[in-house]
């Protein structure tokens, strides 16, 4: 037992058995860092066989599993489900940019956490860049008595829960039910947790004096909601090699609460957030059923569903509202909605349902650690499969472009390019589509100040001239390169947007030029391209909707 769930009462009579079954391997595979093999599966699940690959494909068809040869990984779609629970909660929209700005000022790495039962649960991670990096994930779960914010949580315990808490360290003294904590050692000691909780009472912060691991420090402090409720804790995380505890509290202790206070005034000046119900979730549930047949499980699928009915705006829902926004049957809905409050994924209360951060639980954390080459990689390889030639993805680094996805076609002449190489961004295609998305101003500040060398016979390299084609490939979203950069090479490239449509990186194809004219490559390659693109920009924006997205 890892957080005080439901999961030790009696299975109740209506539980939909393929529901649990299949959050139990989602739950497996997240717990191995977001990929394992199916044999794994079936030894840990105890599932027989057959039941893991149905499950594994039901799951390959939502979209949340990428099976390859005989192991599943988890994919960025799956963050749907957590950023449902994310989105009602709003905390990381409200308070996300305020512990951004005290990241900067404090130069450490801070985050939002949440009680989680007898855990502490975090949903918000703004990090640092250092070589020692002092970070957890979303979505991690930590033991409450081993961090800053769990004493600030425990305070507002039942004598119900301290008992659970007791039982669960008894059973568990090394927290292996902790997948992101290490094993307790035997230079563990400090202050128990309740002498930490009556002195953070006293306090209003408490410390992590290296319980989670040696050299690790951290200071909290409980953010209160209009009510006077503690909603979260900020806490700021550093080493031992920067601060002592005194200096760690001495330092940043003024500013985490100077900060909380502007937090505190954001939740109570807050709008509710606007509420656009989905319709029909789960319609697309009978095809797949029709189509997949027994090796689709559709009520694993539809109880999956019922997490994506609640949202922003939507943090606590009815029974019917589930129903409705789900397109099921109430019965349907209302079992799937019991399976869940027993497994600790919802919670009820007045005939309303809301989701727990134990949601978070479902690949959240291996998948916030995503990259944008991590999330482009499989769907290069899959327009591979398709045009037969090398695709890859670049970002634009000064004045260069720099590649940092790539999958290669198995032909004898082939480009060859590797991940890191950089070309000037005015003879690539993909620099040009991701010069072509910088704003007017710089743009012209670019072209002005930037030495366009001839490369080849073919390069443009007059300013007016290459200011024509960004203007062309901005109107048109591609651009396509004919021997600009190297003899024989033609390539034809597209953006790649984030969720504010900001061009963040570019896909290209390339191929030597006798391959395809390049009439054949606007007809032939183009719509592939840009299928490719939609599909990353599609998971970018699930991937990246709560947690940053590195380019690289």
């Amino acid at each position: 037992m890892t957080a005080m769930t439901l999961t030790d009462a009696p299975t109740p009579a209506e539980a939909v058995g393929p529901l649990m079954r299949g959050i139990a391997v989602l739950r497996e595979i997240s717990d191995a860092g977001g990929r394992t093999s199916l044999s794994d599966l079936v030894r840990t699940t105890g599932l027989a066989r057959s039941t893991v690959d149905r499950i594994a494909a039901t799951f390959a068809r939502m979209g949340y599993l990428r099976l390859d040869s005989h192991s599943a990984a988890l994919t960025p779609r799956l963050m749907e489900l957590g950023n449902a629970y994310l989105a009602g909660l709003q905390l990381p929209r409200l308070l996300g940019p305020l512990t951004e700005q005290l990241a900067e000022e404090l130069d450490e790495s801070v985050s939002l956490a949440v009680p989680d039962g007898d855990g502490v649960r975090f949903v918000h991670q703004t990090t640092r860049r250092r070589a020692m990096s002092l970070t957890f994930r979303i979505g991690d779960l930590l033991p409450a008595e081993r961090t800053a914010p769990g004493p600030l949580f425990a305070a507002g315990w039942s004598e119900q829960e301290w008992v659970r808490w007791r039982e669960r360290r008894a059973a568990d003294p090394e927290d292996r039910g902790f997948p992101a904590v290490p094993p307790r050692t035997a230079t563990d000691g400090g202050p128990g947790l309740e002498e930490r909780v009556a002195r953070a009472g006293k306090q209003g912060w408490a410390l992590d004096d290296q319980l989670i691991e040696p050299g690790l420090i951290a200071l909290a402090v409980p953010v209160h909601s209009p009510d006077g409720q503690v909603v979260c804790a900020v806490s700021a995380v550093s080493h031992t090699s920067r601060h002592s505890v005194g200096s760690l509290r001495q330092s940043l202790l003024p500013r985490v609460r100077k900060a909380v206070a502007a937090m505190e005034r954001e939740l109570r000046q807050a709008r509710p957030a606007p509420s656009a119900p989905p319709a029909g979730l789960a319609a697309w549930t009978t095809a797949s059923k029709q189509e997949l047949g027994a090796e689709f499980v559709e009520s694993l699928a539809r109880g999956l569903t019922v997490l994506t009915a609640f949202g922003e705006g939507r943090p606590e829902l009815s029974l019917t509202a589930v129903a409705e926004a789900t397109g099921l049957a109430r019965a349907t809905a209302r079992r799937a909605l019991i399976t869940l409050e027993h497994l600790g994924y919802v919670a009820s209360r007045d005939r309303t349902f809301r989701l727990t951060p134990q949601v978070l639980a479902l690949g959240c954390a291996p998948l916030s650690r995503t990259t944008l080459p991590d999330i482009a990689t499989p769907h290069l390889a899959a327009l591979v499969q398709t045009v037969h030639d090398s695709a890859s993805l670049a970002v634009l680094t000064g004045d260069d472009i720099q590649y940092t996805a790539r999958v290669a076609t198995g032909r004898i002449m082939s480009v060859n390019i590797t991940i890191g190489t950089r070309f000037p961004a005015y003879a690539a295609s993909m620099g040009r589509v991701l010069l072509a998305d910088l704003p007017p101003k710089d743009r012209a500040a670019w072209l002005a100040s930037t030495e366009l060398r001839a490369l080849t016979p073919h390069t443009v390299t007059a300013p007016a001239e290459l200011a024509t084609l960004l203007d062309r490939a901005g109107q048109e979203g591609h651009a396509l390169v004919d021997e600009e950069l190297e003899e024989g090479l033609r390539s034809i490239a597209v953006p790649v947007r984030d969720r504010a449509g900001r061009a963040v990186a570019a896909v290209n194809v390339a191929m030597h030029s006798s391959r395809r004219t390049a009439a054949q490559c606007l007809t032939e390659v183009l719509p592939e391209l840009r299928a490719t693109a939609a599909r990353i920009e599609a998971d970018l924006h699930v991937a990246g909707r709560f947690t940053h997205i590195p380019s690289a």
